[in-house]
């Protein structure tokens, strides 16, 4: 398949949040690697674990990674489904007793910390309409208005918090000094995304950490500041390393997860995939198993302009696992 249609035009209209009804049903949880704009060379994925937090990344094409593999091992997703399905029945049991809310609809406050090393934008100090832009390509891709599914989600910006701090610049992932960033920064609930955005270490575009049952300082997504809609990320600048963090934040997996055996991402309507797909492929199919490559899924490593796409499996999968882990 193709790059998306009318994309482009779409973003530019700037569709304002919206949140969209979602039948509560079990689903599955996924995370995507990220890598930095200015690297040269393609690789993988990145996958850290600070403390007791998974965290996924983004990589892009002709970039290079610190960590492999490209997805999380078999047993962390053996340890992630269990805790999911704890959690559900945790809540079950929370809601015939106090009275716990199950959400149909959910809007996410949005906190964002722009991390510069000086005032320049070189130095990572971008101006807030590319923030601006950013909140409305999530709620375009996850109200279904690039062309995929339409899942239960909306985003509104709260804050745009400027830190100069050299110590910060650039982020790098699973260091003490990320720790100490979002230890210092993060505010709000486990309903809040917190997004921190800079320059980023090991050519990553971006990580996040998944829902957790007790809220972790370390909660949150990271993006290359350049990714944001009007960057200057040659082909990530479309605003979709947001989207595919933001998919790792509410549980989901890639769409290469295992490959073409077992549960893969446990999404059943996103076809098998034996690798991760770069650029824009046509006609990939890596598995026996029925369906193309989902390379227009939001979850793979296209090029953004690819990306268009969460499938109704995927919607289903985020609304479990927010009523699961970050429902009040």
């Amino acid at each position: 398949m193709g790059p998306r249609p009318n994309l482009l035009t779409r973003r530019a209209a700037g569709v304002a949040s919206t949140t969209l009804a979602l039948l509560l049903s079990t689903a599955a949880v996924g995370v995507v690697p990220a890598a930095s704009a200015f690297s040269a060379a393609p690789g993988g994925e990145s996958c850290a674990e600070p403390a007791d937090v998974h965290a996924d990344a983004r990589v892009k094409a002709g970039g290079t990674a610190k960590h492999d593999p490209n997805e999380l091992t078999a047993k962390q997703i053996r340890e992630r489904e269990a805790d999911l399905s704890a959690a559900l029945r945790e809540r079950a049991n929370f809601r015939a007793g106090a009275g716990a809310t199950t959400l149909a609809t959910v809007t996410i406050p949005v906190v964002v910390h722009v991390i510069q090393r000086d005032s320049t934008r070189a130095g990572g100090n971008i101006p807030d309409s590319l923030v601006t832009s950013q909140i409305n390509v999530l709620n375009q891709a996850y109200s279904g208005a690039t062309g995929g599914a339409a899942t239960a989600f909306g985003f509104q910006l709260q804050k745009v918090h400027h830190v100069t701090n050299a110590a910060w610049y650039p982020i790098v992932q699973g260091s003490s000094a990320e720790r100490a960033m979002k230890t210092s920064l993060r505010e709000g609930g486990k309903n809040t995304l917190n997004l921190y955005l800079g320059e980023l270490s090991d050519n990553l575009l971006g990580w996040a950490t998944f829902p957790q049952r007790k809220l972790n300082s370390m909660d949150g997504v990271v993006a290359l500041s350049e990714s944001l809609p009007g960057g200057t990320a040659t082909n990530y600048n479309q605003g979709d390393t947001g989207t595919h963090e933001v998919g790792h934040w509410l549980n989901l997996y890639h769409t290469f997860q295992g490959g073409c055996s077992g549960s893969g991402d446990s999404v059943g309507d996103t076809p098998a995939e034996a690798s991760p797909a770069y650029q824009c492929p046509t006609g990939r199919d890596t598995c026996t198993a029925t369906g193309l490559d989902p390379i227009i899924n939001f979850m793979d490593y296209t090029y953004d302009s690819c990306m268009y796409q969460f499938t109704a499996g995927q919607a289903s999968r985020m609304i479990t696992a927010w009523n699961a882990y970050r429902a009040a």
